[in-house]
């Protein structure tokens, strides 16, 4: 059931991509930066079970990110890729900062959602620590790996290579540093190394599938 559910969610992911850059332009893109680095760390403190291996939920909706990123670096220059990566980071230091002053105040006899979001976020500045090294690191060499790819093969033909190449490079190295800051000590030693190649397993499937759609983005005519 949740492979099924995986592939679903991964296509409507990628079908919301694309639908707001048809409807608003790079702007689009760079507000799906900063609500995509707050919905993948908060889906990332949800373990599930996928394809009989353990893995965290938020995969899905990071990979969309790098989406993007190419995307840009593609369309419009490595400047706004960079943009874009720098505005992920700041969401993600804003979505720390705010949400554990959120938690600091003192609820109410009759509320009911301070438990909840205590459960979720809690565990946040940790995983905001793994999250904000590695995404920065990972993000500025996919950006720089991308460009440079893209000097050796140019055309439309060989976007493949470059989506690809730049993602799975890059995707390695995010995991081998967001896993260990973040859940070490936190799960067993042998449910972190089943994170960890999960994690990087789903990572390539995630850039297999968004393949297609970075071919479909370089060929969407923005409505701005």
């Amino acid at each position: 059931m949740n492979e099924l559910l995986w592939f679903a969610f991964a296509l409507v992911n990628f079908i919301f991509v694309m639908g707001i850059y048809k409807f608003f332009g790079k702007t689009g893109l760079f507000a799906w930066i900063a609500l995509g680095t707050i919905l993948a760390n908060i889906q990332v403190t949800k373990t599930i079970e996928i394809f009989g291996l353990t893995a965290t939920l938020g995969n899905v909706m990071y990979g969309t990110l790098f989406l993007v990123t190419d995307t840009l670096n593609e369309k419009y220059g490595i400047k706004d890729a960079k943009r874009a990566v720098f505005i992920g980071f700041f969401s993600m230091i804003a979505l720390v900062v705010i949400m554990q002053m959120a938690l600091a105040f003192m609820p109410h006899p009759e509320d009911f959602a301070q438990d909840s979001l205590s459960t979720i976020f809690s565990l946040m500045p940790r995983i905001a620590l793994g999250s904000l090294t590695a995404y920065i690191i990972s993000q500025m060499l996919d950006v720089h790996l991308f460009q440079r790819i893209k000097r050796v093969w140019k055309s439309d033909q060989t976007l493949y290579v470059r989506n690809i190449g730049s993602t799975l490079v890059s995707q390695l190295v995010d995991t081998l540093i967001f896993v260990p800051i973040a859940f070490l000590g936190i799960h067993s030693t042998e449910v972190l190394i089943g994170i960890f190649v999960t994690t990087y397993l789903i990572k390539i499937l995630v850039a297999l599938l968004d393949t297609p759609f970075v071919y479909m983005m370089k060929r969407i005519n923005p409505i701005e």
